[in-house]
């Protein structure tokens, strides 16, 4: 019941629009492991691609997801017909549909490991643009609501339930599909998302934010689809902290100037059907990238993000090493192996629903402090199934592969949750885009260094795939890598300060 009472909170907030825009575009994100699932076996059981090259392809072709700040900037100066979001998601879909659908209907005498990994690569260029619309989106409407993070948390909660089903479908598919029809499915799904991105207007779903300020809501604003403004000035702009602290309250004239600027545009421009927000933000390319590297220069953003991209670069992944061992070596049934990553996905989801209602009055440090003890102890029950210590004690393979390492994908999702609320907060109007794609992406270029990393050491240790005898040491070595950053905690703040908050103080002092 406490689900449903949430999600129809965020109903009256948010909109329908809005809410089903973002579900479905998170869900569909998440639901990506399904045709990823697919080609992870085609490369293992039809390519005959060994571990190593295989772990060397995934994280190749996730390059295009490193520039996901260009992809930002662009979204947040370049207007396309009126609207900075829409568009992108449909261009993205769009090569997605291009790439997917390419796979598809290559010959099978033309298939090889290159031919494919380009059209995933491209794959990824698409799906790092949608990514990074739905990003800004979530930020730009979700700061405005009464609760931060609210709405991050349900984009969360979507994206989650998308990889549980994905999966799930995954899992079952594998040994009943053939690999282009799971492919196939995949592609309607991206179609479905285009078809919707042209049947909603980009001017209904935000203006309805604007005047939500500290949690009060104009009652002529009738049902919870309406975009129209509160005519009341705002006496105040409202930055809520979630660290236990009293609200920061500061007037700021530059928005109270937007905001009758916005005002003024919705009154005349929702008469001829024209969404107000066409014309919020017309920066150029060049002063939104300038405007970029001034925020991520602020000590407040450097060094939360710092930390957050060490702690996913530093640990070395033997994804690719523990796949082989799993269903080459232990002969675990691929069905298994999807229902691990399905358990991963469902713990994310509670992770979201927790969060949401629980856990987002903890101080930031303390949060992924705890998290990041959690992930090593996750990677570290892999040495228990590789030494068979699991069969001394009657426990079978299966079991082990369903236990705590299968939370490991999990729990690395459910950190980026409180960092972009963290960064939701402090980002000011105009640049959700460009900062959350540089955040996403520095977290991209961390899990590719992550993996490249997990190359490096396999070669080291001798690892392959008949050779897993020094396995156990790398894992080791994973566990003990995600205990590092909790040396420069310190680069975490214990409480939210916003730069306009700290130039109210400096002008009181």
């Amino acid at each position: 019941m406490a689900l449903f009472k949430w999600l129809a909170d965020l109903r009256q907030v948010y909109g329908t629009s809005l809410l089903f825009l973002v579900f479905l575009g998170y869900w569909v994100q998440g639901f990506r492991c399904f045709p990823w699932m697919a080609i992870v076996f085609y490369f293992k059981d039809v390519l005959h691609v060994d571990p190593v090259t295989l772990q060397f392809v995934l994280n190749t072709v996730s390059l295009p997801m490193v520039a996901k700040p260009i992809y930002g900037i662009f979204s947040d100066a370049v207007y396309i017909r009126g609207d900075h979001r829409l568009p992108y998601l449909v261009f993205g879909g769009f090569l997605q549909v291009l790439s997917w659908g390419a796979i598809i209907f290559l010959p099978g005498s033309s298939t090889s490991v290159i031919m494919i990994s380009a059209f995933l690569a491209l794959s990824n260029l698409g799906a790092s643009i949608v990514e990074v619309a739905n990003d800004a989106l979530v930020a730009e409407c979700g700061k405005r609501g009464k609760s931060a993070g609210d709405l991050q948390s349900f984009a969360s909660f979507s994206s989650a339930a998308g990889g549980v089903v994905g999966n799930l479908i995954g899992a079952i598919a594998l040994s009943r599909m053939q690999f282009k029809a799971m492919l196939s499915i995949f592609l309607l799904l991206l179609l479905a998302q285009v078809f919707n991105c042209f049947q909603v207007n980009e001017g209904s779903l935000c203006p309805r934010m604007l005047h939500i300020m500290c949690g009060e809501t104009s009652e002529k604003d009738g049902t919870a689809d309406s975009p129209k403004l509160s005519k009341e000035r705002p006496r105040y702009i409202c930055m809520k902290n979630d660290y236990g602290s009293q609200t920061v309250n500061h007037t700021v004239s530059q928005d109270i100037d937007a905001w009758e600027k916005e005002l003024q545009q919705s009154e005349t421009l929702m008469k001829t059907g024209i969404a107000p927000t066409q014309h919020a933000n017309t920066k150029g390319i060049l002063q939104q990238l300038t405007d970029l590297m001034q925020l991520v220069r602020q000590p407040e953003i450097a060094y939360p993000l710092v930390w957050f991209v060490a702690s996913y670069a530093m640990i070395p992944t033997l994804s690719g090493m523990m796949f082989f061992y799993q269903t080459q070596h232990l002969k675990v049934n691929p069905m298994i192996v999807g229902s691990a990553k399905v358990l991963g996905q469902v713990g994310l989801m509670a992770g979201s629903v927790v969060y949401s209602n629980f856990l987002k009055g903890i101080p930031l440090r303390k949060l992924v402090g705890c998290t990041q003890i959690f992930l090593s102890f996750c990677i570290l029950s892999d040495i228990l199934l590789v030494r068979g210590v699991n069969l001394q004690f009657g426990i079978p393979n299966e079991m082990m592969v369903l236990g705590a390492s299968a939370f490991v994908d999990g729990i690395g999702q459910f950190k980026i949750l409180p960092f972009m609320v963290f960064l939701a907060q402090l980002c000011p109007s105009g640049s959700e885009g460009s900062l959350l794609a540089f955040f996403m992406s520095m977290q991209c270029l961390a899990i590719i260094i992550s993996g490249y990393l997990g190359l490096t050491l396999a070669s080291l240790l001798h690892i392959s795939s008949t050779d897993f005898g020094e396995l156990p040491f790398g894992i080791l070595i994973q566990a003990i890598a995600a205990l590092l950053p909790l040396l420069w905690m310190s680069f975490i703040p214990k409480q939210l300060k916003s730069p306009a908050s700290q130039e109210g103080d400096g002008k009181q002092a």
